[in-house]
């Protein structure tokens, strides 16, 4: 915000102690912004709904009763309950009305159809229907509804033709449309051809989605569209033919395998079971297809990891009440529960058997009120998971595809006030805000906050606080507080003035040597939230606001940080960056990097990669993005494929130095050619490089190859949105330059042995490239 815009927002003078100064805010001194910002947090924390609350975001956030903006509304006014008699008009056109599938139209249409399902209208009554004189709703389990209503929505890209065009806008046009206007964003950005976006961005991370299953899923791909777009992905799906999955699943050369897609969706619903029960049927009748169906799907997994590259996504079956009560007695019921049950665990473990494998569990959506199904789609269309289930479970895909391109959030930064604790701190004392058990309903649902947040940051999530606050009461309340679960100890940064959140989110960036997108902000204040999205859209914002009974489903709605699995690296995560932040103030202390480097006593491990080493090769590769030099994502079972091959070798980078062990940190990929080694990818942690440690592995492997025999080292480099860095990397380090590949994002690069540099003086290093033996695959797959 600058300081003319400050100026502007007269409302902030009246708020603000020696506000009679606030004239010089135009010239944009610090002091006189602090005045503001001041002013316009205590005027956004009194609820003062004056224009100077707004933050200079075009696009301002709209909670609660605002869920309806004109957005959501034209939408919602769509969204009649599903007619067996809809009208056929503009059941083709994604920006007009969704028909409910006639009778008369077939499931097979319907799948390969561009119509898309009726919303379901099963959701509880809007916050306005208290307005009205009914009874106080039950709370929602989901988080608040916030249509943020953007300055130029996707219909007005839609109707200019300029989505393809515009693309890069629509990741924060997304940002905040509630369900209603999400579902109807997707449907237009689904009409928009992959092929006509890439030819305008090339450089869009594109994900490729095969979808089957055994019901009709014409929703689904519209959904996964908006969600992958809501994390600045592109969706490019392909949906199989109705109830073609078993066949999809077991011929390689079905559609499905057809583009190597990076996932498939299998989507199971209780119809491949319920579907072959006899009539009459009990019991052991369900049992005994329940059998079948996972035994089929088990040999339908092994067919899939044998012959195709990319990750298969199945899903939990949800068991429809309309299942179980038909069973008159309650023995019969809980026998038929308890082998629906073990059915789903048996699909959840294929997860654990098979590196290629993920179990979305649909259980928590259902728990969270999400309707199974809708009986109408599901008689007549034939659509047996409901559009709501679908786009809760498009949600998960969408952090699912941000694991296979790197896009997994890494720090979670909190505000304080009224966010881990109620009430103002510089106003009510540390006596007087409400948190801890035993102080009240509210200072308890600020506590179970505290809790999950802690919990997330136990799992190698960053935690940091920022806090328009003076420092020492927060230090005291963070260190002294008995009602605090957060301690000081918990978070890698504690940052309390008085600055723009946004300025003190990018020098929290700085510090932890990460980018902004890889940060969720969450604050109370729509003002600092909308803030954070004007100056810094990359950001993911989670919209909470003044019931702390709701901040934890909020924080909860998105998968932010999930990965594929935890690493010893990700438990000891909070600590290495709490060392790196001790090694940022120890540089600062020296009057040149060198002397710096020398004291700091860099110690490092190269060596073949081992398979307690697996899952953190292939994190590194899905979380690395500045020293990456190709940006190839590999699964585990890839990684795995590698270790397999004689040809590959893997190696592995340790670093430690005077404050402590930095654990593995990077990886090289390498393959033997016909004249000698080449590097497929090098990666190195963003907490660790421009030490000399990149230096000294590659001094290394070069001295390696040489030793083995080979008369060149080539390398690639094919450069991304984020590893412009590393572009010159291998000519700062004797290698030349070769002719381009096909590729022309790629440059390949050469050395030939003659000279090599030696490792870096202040840098000590071991080596060992020798292969540990490897199991028999058919022994481990």
């Amino acid at each position: 915000m600058s300081g003319t815009d400050q100026a502007e927002t007269g409302e902030c003078r009246d708020t603000t102690p020696g506000a009679d100064d606030a004239d010089g805010a135009a010239e944009g001194t610090a002091s006189e912004g602090t005045a503001y910002e001041r002013g316009a947090v205590r005027a956004d924390r009194a609820g003062r709904g004056t224009a100077g609350d707004d933050p200079p975001d075009p696009a301002p956030d709209r909670t609660g009763g605002d869920a309806g903006g004109a957005g959501a509304a034209d939408a919602g006014d769509r969204r009649a309950a599903p007619s067996p008699r809809p009208s056929a008009a503009g059941a083709n056109n994604p920006d007009t009305a969704h028909p409910a599938p006639t009778p008369h139209s077939s499931a097979a249409e319907a799948n390969n159809a561009d119509t898309a399902h009726p919303a379901p209208t099963s959701r509880p009554p809007a916050a306005g229907a208290n307005d009205a004189g009914d009874p106080p709703a039950t709370p929602s389990p989901h988080p608040p509804a916030v249509a943020h209503q953007p300055p130029e929505d996707i219909r007005t890209l839609h109707r200019a033709g300029r989505i393809a065009a515009d693309y890069p806008r629509v990741r924060r046009l997304l940002a905040g449309l509630d369900a209603a206007g999400l579902a109807h964003a997707g449907r237009l950005l689904a009409t928009v051809a992959a092929d006509d976006i890439l030819a305008a961005h090339p450089d869009t991370p594109t994900v490729g989605v095969a979808i089957t299953g055994h019901s009709t899923l014409s929703a689904l791909p519209p959904a996964v569209t908006a969600e992958f777009a809501r994390h600045g992905l592109l969706a490019r799906t392909r949906l199989t033919d109705f109830d073609s999955w078993v066949f999809a699943l077991s011929d390689p050369a079905s559609p499905l395998h057809s583009d190597n897609p990076d996932l498939v969706l299998c989507v199971l619903d209780p119809h491949i079971v319920l579907d072959e029960l006899p009539v009459p049927w009990r019991a052991d009748d369900a049992e005994a297809v329940l059998r079948a169906k996972t035994a089929l799907i088990g040999r339908l997994v092994a067919r899939f990891v044998e012959n195709a590259s990319g990750t298969l996504v199945l899903n939990t079956l949800p068991l429809p009440r309309g299942a179980t009560a038909q069973l008159i007695d309650h023995r019969s019921r809980a026998r038929l529960g308890a082998a629906w049950r073990d059915a789903n665990a048996a699909l959840l473990r294929l997860a654990e058997k098979h590196p290629r494998i993920l179990v979305v569990d649909l259980d928590p959506h259902l728990a969270d009120g999400v309707a199974a199904t809708e009986p109408r789609l599901s008689c007549y269309a034939k659509a047996h998971l409901s559009a709501e289930l679908l786009a809760a479970y498009a949600r998960d895909i969408g952090h699912i595809a941000c694991l296979t391109k790197g896009r997994t959030r890494k720090a979670l930064v909190v505000d304080l006030d009224e966010t881990l604790w109620g009430g103002i701190l510089g106003e009510d004392g540390p006596d007087g805000v409400e948190v801890g058990i035993g102080g009240g309903h509210r200072a308890e649902a600020f506590t179970a906050f505290q809790r999950v947040v802690k919990q997330i940051g136990a799992q190698g999530v960053l935690l940091a606080a920022v806090s328009k606050n003076d420092p020492e009461p927060v230090e005291a309340m963070l260190t002294r507080h008995p009602g605090m679960t957060l301690t000081a100890d918990d978070f890698v940064r504690v940052t309390a003035n008085w600055r723009p959140k946004h300025e003190n989110l990018l020098d929290l960036a700085k510090a932890l040597n990460l980018g902004v997108d890889s940060f969720v902000f969450v604050d109370d204040s729509p003002y600092e939230r909308g803030l954070v999205r004007h100056e810094l859209p990359d950001v993911a914002v989670v919209d909470i606001d003044r019931e702390p009974a709701l901040h934890v489903s909020a924080l909860l709605a998105d998968g932010w940080f999930d990965t594929v699995a935890l690493t010893a690296e990700d438990l000891g995560r909070g600590a290495l960056y709490r060392d790196e932040l001790a090694r940022a103030d120890f540089l600062h202390s020296f009057d040149s990097l060198d002397d710096y480097l020398g004291e700091l006593g860099v110690t490092v491990s190269v060596s073949a990669v081992r398979d307690r080493d697996v899952a953190r090769i292939a994190q590194i590769t899905q979380r690395t993005n500045q020293f990456n030099l190709t940006t190839e994502r590999l699964q585990q079972a890839d990684v795995l494929d590698r270790l397999d091959d004689p040809a590959h070798l893997v190696l592995a980078i340790r670093a430690a130095d005077r404050f402590g062990d930095n654990g593995l940190v990077g990886a090289v990929f390498t393959r033997r050619t016909e004249d000698g080694v080449h590097i497929d990818n090098f990666l190195l942690s963003c907490r660790v490089f421009s030490r000399g440690i990149e230096q000294t592995v590659l001094a290394s492997l070069l001295r390696y190859a040489k030793n083995t025999g080979s008369a060149a080292v080539t390398g690639a480099y094919r450069s991304s949105a984020k590893n412009g860095n590393v572009s010159g990397f291998y000519a700062r380090n004797g290698f030349s330059a070769v002719d381009h590949t096909d590729d022309t994002a790629t440059r390949l690069w050469r050395h030939d042995l003659a000279d090599i540099a030696e490792q870096p003086q202040h840098v000590s290093a071991t080596a060992d490239f020798a292969r540990a033996p490897r199991p028999d695959p058919r022994d481990t797959r």
